[in-house]
């Protein structure tokens, strides 16, 4: 009798522990709203022309591969 109580309350301790231990914290507070202005606008354009500078340079020198 007296192993089957502790078996129980072995149990018990584990299952409780394991569902303290996996539980979820809340949910956080409502994010900072960041400004995205001009900033982000002029890394795109930037990225944008030097696409275009790589392209024409790779064309150019297939160009002059070719002749």
């Amino acid at each position: 009798m007296k192993t089957t109580i502790l078996i129980l309350q072995a149990l018990t301790i584990v299952f409780l522990f394991s569902a303290l231990a996996i539980a979820q914290p809340g949910l956080p507070a409502a994010p900072s709203q960041a400004p995205i202005d001009g900033g982000l606008a002029l890394l795109a354009a930037a990225g944008g022309a030097y696409a275009i500078k790589k392209l024409r340079d790779k064309k150019k020198r297939e160009e002059q591969s070719d002749i």
